[in-house]
């Protein structure tokens, strides 16, 4: 006779234990999930231009990279990410009008989010982080969010919940000015600059075509959005701001300080236990606090 198996609750991840969930068969999804303390993290991306140096899939390779290191860091997994996303605005993206941006509808990514989101709880997930790398996306996740705790009459008090944050919330004051030295100007244009730039230099500068880079001046846009658009308000690169200054050095500090204050917090809330940083200095691996859906968020303002 054998010895029925016990599930021990999911701590800080040992070194090489995968957090990819399509890389578990399902017996070991089930057992993980059947330990009453799963987190799983869902990075939320789009595939849209970001000028001639970067590539079309940087918002879910960035948002991808720093949920795989949070996720070691609080023994979560992390689900495969939204590689799409809700229109990029002209005065956050360039614009839905250029070339190699391919967007959602808002009713595709309330969808999307929706039903994800119900899934993972329906098989016993008590927290599901979505981890937002897109401006746009962020109040049609909290929406699907919301009609998924809905559907699965979930409320205020209830153990299983969700959190919804964009990373670029957790980037300090003090990061700011070492990566921008000469002073920041604003998430509103950071789109295809610095940030980004240095980010994909420290984890996937493969991906990084530096020689193409331009330096132009930041975008002025109006107080208001056109529809249609006007296309010369966006820069001929598709960037909002240059990516002058950019290099790895900058992208590994932003990576390790976002990546340590968004495990502390989502801990915190969740009541996990925070691991080593260990070899989340790379793509394997103090902002506001993460808010479960339902007790409010603020549209923040974005990088992507």
């Amino acid at each position: 006779m054998s010895t029925p198996q016990t599930t021990a609750a999911p701590g800080p991840s040992t070194a090489g234990e995968e957090v990819r969930l399509a890389h578990l068969d399902a017996h070991a999804y089930r057992d993980w999930a059947a330990s009453g303390e799963a987190t799983v993290i869902i990075p939320a991306g789009a595939f849209e231009q970001h000028g001639p140096h970067l590539p079309l899939g940087t918002d879910a390779i960035l948002s991808t990279a720093i949920a795989e290191a949070m996720a070691r860091r609080i023994g979560a997994k992390v689900a495969e990410p939204f590689t799409y996303g809700y229109k990029s605005q002209q005065k956050s993206g360039g614009g839905n009008h250029l070339a190699g941006t391919i967007s959602l509808d808002a009713t595709a990514v309330i969808a999307m989010t929706r039903c994800l989101v119900a899934g993972f709880l329906s098989q016993g997930i008590r927290n599901v982080v979505i981890l937002n790398g897109h401006y746009e996306n962020y109040q049609f996740l909290y929406e699907g969010v919301d009609l998924a705790l809905a559907d699965l009459g979930i409320g205020p008090g209830d153990d299983q919940c969700a959190l919804l944050l964009s990373y670029w919330d957790f980037v300090t004051d003090e990061t700011l000015a070492t990566v921008y030295p000469q002073g920041f100007p604003g998430w509103a244009i950071e789109h295809g600059g610095v940030l980004e730039t240095s980010l994909l230099l420290h984890l996937r500068p493969e991906l990084v075509a530096m020689d193409r880079a331009v330096s132009h001046p930041p975008a002025e846009p109006p107080r208001f959005d056109r529809l249609p658009v006007v296309p010369g308000r966006t820069p001929a690169t598709g960037c909002l701001s240059a990516p002058d200054g950019s290099d790895a050095a900058k992208g590994r500090l932003l990576f390790e300080q976002v990546v340590a204050d968004l495990a502390a917090d989502v801990a915190g809330e969740l009541g996990a236990a925070v691991g080593p940083a260990g070899n989340a200095s790379r793509a394997t691996s103090a902002g506001p606090s993460a808010a479960a859906v339902g007790a409010g968020a603020n549209m923040p303002v974005s990088a992507s």
